[in-house]
């Protein structure tokens, strides 16, 4: 068994699977529950040493996804949107603790890889997926290879600057892309339109911030809640101009929305679908597709944290490039 972990800012995720992306055992845990890397780091030894007792497996390895992580040397550094600051050697830890084999790989990427081994893009060569939840991250495959960059940083999508001197972000920058898109920024939205409109009409407009997550937004806009509506519309506009400028760096075959914000479908891919049409170089015409993951939404990053460490021969290009020509052949 192979052990995947996705350390979000809200929810630590983690599920015991096989090389095939089987699950036998999951478990989750709240993130912000925790002040100092030192708390978070004894809670999280503690579930592990539950999990992997009750299911009396023997641990081949783990796979760890996390925000700011730099993969090369394993460490977390001052991630905006977890709740302390300073460095943690999240790898080196878990391999003394362990005594296994430990991957890690920005949270963002864990998408990439579940839909690269076990999802709709098995066979492409070059995709982005776009992770939206509390934040905004974004996984590259760029010939058959995840993008990782010098510092094993790259595609750091949410914090490009959409808006100068626009809203505040969580890395002490403003007008970064994830404080717009995003479930907190489809909140920010959503509260700047019940502004503007001064009390115009919506079954949201009752509700104090915390009250509305964007589950409740994404209900509201399907009832017909036309301040909901603009929100996703909003927001859906700006990830597709973004989404036009990528197209000139990377030239995907396709481009993933998942985590919890595309749960919204239509409400989210129509228009964010229709802005990058109208973006996009003509150079771009019929050439890329807009897609929903064809993975359990609520498991795609725990399946790309089992695979990172399950398969992560996959990801040297001679492998990667034999592994797409044996499943094209298929």
């Amino acid at each position: 068994m192979y052990l995947g972990i996705d350390i979000g800012g809200t929810t630590t995720k983690m599920g015991l699977a096989d090389s095939s992306g089987t699950f036998h055992s999951e478990n989750s845990f709240n993130t912000t529950s925790y002040s100092s890397s030192d708390q978070f780091l004894s809670a999280l030894e503690g579930e592990i040493i539950r999990m992997v007792s009750l299911s009396g497996v023997q641990l081949q390895g783990i796979g760890v996804g996390a925000p700011s992580v730099n993969f090369h040397t394993g460490i977390i550094e001052n991630a905006a949107n977890l709740g302390w600051s300073g460095q943690l050697n999240i790898k080196s830890h878990l391999e003394d603790f362990m005594s296994c084999p430990v991957l890690v790989t920005n949270d963002a990427n864990l998408p990439a890889i579940g839909e690269m081994i076990y999802g709709a893009a098995q066979t492409m060569q070059d995709f982005i997926t776009v992770s939206m939840g509390t934040g905004l991250g974004c996984g590259i495959v760029s010939n058959g290879n995840l993008v990782g960059g010098h510092h094993g940083m790259a595609g750091e999508l949410g914090h490009i600057n959409v808006k100068p001197n626009g809203r505040k972000c969580g890395c002490g920058r403003r007008g970064c892309l994830e404080t717009y898109v995003s479930a907190t920024g489809l909140k920010r939205t959503l509260f700047k339109l019940l502004a503007d409109y001064n009390g115009g009409y919506s079954e949201l407009e009752e509700f104090a911030f915390d009250e509305i997550s964007a589950e409740k937004i994404t209900e509201a806009a399907l009832r017909g809640d036309n301040i909901a509506i603009k929100a996703f519309n909003y927001t859906g506009r700006i990830l597709g101009m973004k989404l036009a400028d990528l197209l000139l760096i990377t030239d995907p075959e396709a481009i993933f929305l998942v985590g919890g914000l595309a749960r919204a479908g239509k409400l989210l891919f129509k228009p964010t679908t229709e802005t990058l049409m109208d973006a996009k170089l003509d150079t771009y015409e019929n050439t890329v597709e807009v897609l929903p993951s064809k993975l359990p939404p609520e498991k795609v990053s725990l399946m790309g944290a089992c695979g990172l460490i399950a398969h992560g021969d996959l990801f040297g290009k001679t492998a990667r490039d034999k592994t797409i020509l044996e499943r094209k052949s298929l």
